[in-house]
């Protein structure tokens, strides 16, 4: 029963951590700027937009990191 809600927590996860790591901008540019990241990105380096979304993005990856750990010691 554990091993399926970890499961469905790890599929979410990574659902969430693709769409988050789309929202990144590359170089010309990502689906960040929709949000406001590229205003002022000149002049002040990056915005609160995008250092709140690495934040989050990286807090997102621990935790699919941790789920698939769990995961594969479980299923030993």
């Amino acid at each position: 029963m554990l091993t399926i809600a970890i499961l469905v927590v790890h599929i979410m996860v990574s659902c969430a951590l693709v769409f988050l790591i789309l929202l990144h901008s590359g170089k010309g540019g990502g689906l960040s700027d929709m949000f406001g990241g590229s205003v002022g990105q000149v002049a002040a380096g990056s915005t609160a937009v995008e250092k709140n979304l690495d934040r989050i993005t990286i807090t997102v990856a621990v935790i699919f990191a941790f789920t698939t750990v769990t995961l594969a010691l479980r299923l030993q």
